[in-house]
């Protein structure tokens, strides 16, 4: 497993099991809290879409959910590279790609696993569940059932049926592949390809090319048993039978000179250096085997400069990841209530996604990424976590569905689609990749202070193990080994690096320094050396003033105001510094800031006007453009209160500070973040909701902040500490070990 990704068994368990078993609830999106709400959902009031949908089918789409939903299902007879181990076992797979749909394009999904491996069963119970869903996504089904199983479905079926292992992988490879010739001048039709892995994810990589133009007589096939020719008899089936070539190639090697394209969904290692060799000029290698490619990029190039190479790793460029495709190519499918997805689909998408990489990238994907992207040989498919794809893809296959007739309901007004498509957008989940990658790109040294909480140490093993840094524990090697160990991270004690007083070179160098800040705040030296020993917050400040470490996590064990207190001992974190808290809030795909959270217990106007600052600040190094709300509880002067008046004061303080971003005040929060309540306030400055809310006290600040997380149920990350000369973050007491992550990130990149 790649550096990015590597994970231990007992945190993957974790991950499921935490909060709730399992990554799916279902919630209900109509009101259930009145008695007239239920007579509306069920009986009576039932009835009558029923008897809609009973005179008109078509009707089910208006009244129910099958229109935005899609059944992810699987045998478990070939999960992901693990081969056949049952339905049950499936379950997980299948669960997550269901949260893919919903979380890359709103698309409903529920999994389910049949017990049976008798392809005549399968169908039959896949066909009778139809009138369910708004389309059906097959999943690590084994070959060749898994082709009889989505034709059979396809002619039955009066929806979309799709079996992402095959056709989602064909899609990207189709993308990728069209940018790699384009880049090299060659065109499909003129190219050898030499397909390696007859599978069901190889077949259709090689239909869906040969139906872009690739000539059936330059397509060469190979699997376990060497090259698929004309008359071969041993190990076939009509699948294979029908892409078998008329050529003297017996083997692999044979066949990949002179080649111009190798596409690999095979086994790792199943290229040599060799074969590279042996290919045509400016040769184009998808190599996507997973976990380990049929040969990697480094040994590839190192024979042949001049490759474009592709894999199905996030660790490389270029990957291959299906994700770019399935849920972009169903949310199309569904919204023009499509019979089918059809090869015209199929390329649209491809061709769509081609397209888009070979676009600007926007700042904020490079911003994510942490490097600018541009479109060239390490850069041929568009990122997953690239915004667009939500209102670039759809429309392309929608339109295809509509020009193949496969379509029930046409789109009319595709800009007015478009506009659908963007706000189906969660920009959360974005932001905090994006978070992630830049955080990897710094690889920061973290120093995480309070070594003997478990919480901190499970978070330090995740920055390390995720490839965002070095983690710095401060705290005694034995109490580390002993929470780690019951915990079941007793491997990680031998990664981490574990610091303090005893074991550091730097002892005297600290008390010097501490001693100098403090002398003359009523500090001796016994004082300095205790608070540089014997306290981690203090220490572990220390280790960052002198750049012994390039970020600091703490507060996870302490009230943060005693944390601040005690990290200003080495650092500069006061009020008097600049130091603001803005936290942020993210529910239902909004991101809203609200500060100040941590610092400022009554801010004055002109704090205000600071505290404004910071938190446009903060938006803006989140991806965000700042859009400042000074909220109270009152709006433009009503009704009048001496307590509201410095928040409107404070608009007239950025004035004269010529600020480069929207703000207006005072207003209530419905005024600030709804739209439709905004409208009654036309000489409102703020060109939409506000993203960033500054509070008139601390305690307001808390109160909006925790009802929020407890009856709201939003995700919380902060309070962020902005505004001050180095990379600390302050974690709440309750924070969570995935919390306490996510605020290491935040340090890493240097967020505020």
């Amino acid at each position: 497993m790649s550096k990015k990704n590597r994970v231990t068994d007992e945190e993957a368990l974790s991950y499921h099991l935490e909060p709730t078993p399992g990554k799916l609830k279902v919630t209900a999106s109509t009101p259930m809290a009145t008695q007239r709400d239920l007579s509306l959902a069920y009986s009576p009031g039932v009835a009558v879409p029923v008897q809609a949908i009973a005179d008109n089918p078509a009707a089910a789409y208006d009244y129910t959910t099958k229109g935005n939903m899609v059944a992810v299902i699987s045998n478990g007879t070939a999960i992901l590279g693990m081969g056949n181990l049952g339905a049950l076992a499936s379950k997980p797979v299948m669960e997550g790609k269901a949260v893919l749909f919903k979380r890359f394009a709103d698309v409903n999904s529920i999994d389910l696993e049949l017990d049976t491996e008798d392809p005549e069963e399968f169908i039959n119970a896949v066909r009778l569940m139809g009138p369910s869903f708004g389309g059906i996504n097959l999943e690590d089904i084994k070959a060749p059932e898994c082709f009889m199983i989505e034709q059979r479905l396809r002619e039955e079926m009066d929806i979309p049926v799709f079996h992402d292992d095959q056709h989602g992988t064909a899609v990207i490879c189709a993308a990728g592949l069209l940018n790699a010739l384009h880049l090299t001048g060659k065109k499909i039709e003129d190219c050898k390809i030499v397909l390696n892995g007859a599978g069901a994810a190889g077949i259709a990589c090689i239909e869906l090319i040969k139906a872009m133009g690739a000539k059936h007589d330059n397509c060469i096939v190979c699997d376990t048993k060497g090259v698929i020719f004309q008359g071969r008899t041993e190990g076939m089936n009509q699948w294979k039978s029908a892409h078998a070539a008329k050529t003297s190639d017996r083997s692999l090697e044979e066949a990949m000179t002179g080649a111009d394209v190798f596409l690999g969904v095979s086994a790792k290692g199943a290229v040599t250096q060799d074969m590279v060799k042996s290919m045509a000029d400016n040769p184009v290698i998808f190599a996507m085997a997973n976990p380990d490619p049929e040969i990697t990029p480094e040994d590839a190039h190192e024979v042949r400069p001049d490759a474009i190479v592709a894999t199905g790793r996030s660790d490389y460029p270029n990957q291959v990841n299906n994700v770019l495709c399935f849920p972009y190519l169903f949310r199309g499918a569904l919204d023009i209530q499509a019979r089918t997805i059809n090869d015209a689909m199929k390329i649209a998408c491809a061709e769509a996604l081609a397209k888009l990489a070979r676009e600007d990238v926007p700042d904020e994907v490079a911003v994510a990424y942490g490097s600018k992207l541009t479109f060239g040989r390490d850069y041929i498919i568009p990122t997953p976590f690239d915004p667009r794809l939500i209102h670039t893809i759809p429309p392309a296959v929608a339109q295809a569905g509509m020009d193949s007739a496969v379509a029930r309901k046409p789109i009319v007004d595709f800009d007015a689609y478009t506009v659908t498509l963007r706000s189906r957008m969660d920009p959360t989940a974005s932001m905090l990749e994006g978070l992630h990658n830049r955080a990897r790109t710094k690889n920061a040294r973290m120093i995480f202070a309070e070594g003997d909480d478990v919480r901190v140490l499970r978070a330090a093993v995740s920055y390390q193990r995720s490839g965002l840094g070095q983690a710095l524990v401060v705290g005694r090697e034995e109490d580390v080994k002993e929470k780690l160990t019951a915990a079941g991270l007793e491997d990680a004690y031998r990664e981490l690096t574990i610091v303090n007083a005893r074991n550091t070179e730097h002892l005297d160098t600290y008390r010097a320094f501490l001693y100098k800040r403090l002398q003359r705040k009523g500090y001796d030296a016994q004082d300095v050396h205790r608070l540089a020993a014997r306290d981690r917050h203090v220490f572990s400040a220390l280790m960052l003033a002198h750049g012994h470490g390039d970020g600091l996590i703490t507060g996870a064990t302490r009230k943060s105001a005693h944390v601040l207190e005690l990290l200003n001992h080495a650092l500069d974190v006061s009020p008097q510094d600049g130091a603001v808290g803005v936290t942020a809030l993210l529910r239902n795909g909004r991101i809203v800031l609200i500060a100040d959270t941590l610092v400022h217990e009554w801010p004055s106007e002109q704090t205000l006007a600071d505290i404004a600052e910071r938190g446009a600040a903060t938006a803006r190094s989140l991806g965000l453009e700042p859009r400042v709300a000074f909220v109270s509880f009152s709006t433009f002067g009503y009704p009048v209160s001496e307590r509201a008046e410095k928040m409107h004061i404070a608009t007239k303080v950025l004035d004269e500070r010529g600020v480069d971003f929207e703000y207006d005040g005072e207003m209530t929060v419905d005024v600030a973040m709804n739209t439709n309540v905004m409208a009654h306030y036309p000489f409102c400055r703020l060109s939409g909701p506000a993203n960033v809310l500054v509070v008139p006290a601390r305690h307001s600040a808390s109160i909006s902040v925790k009802l929020m997380q407890e009856m709201g149920g939003a995700t919380v990350i902060g309070p962020i500490l902005s505004g001050v000369d180095h990379p600390v973050q302050i974690c709440s007491t309750t924070s969570t070990a995935n919390d306490i992550l996510n605020m290491a990130v935040m340090a890493a990149c240097n967020v505020g």
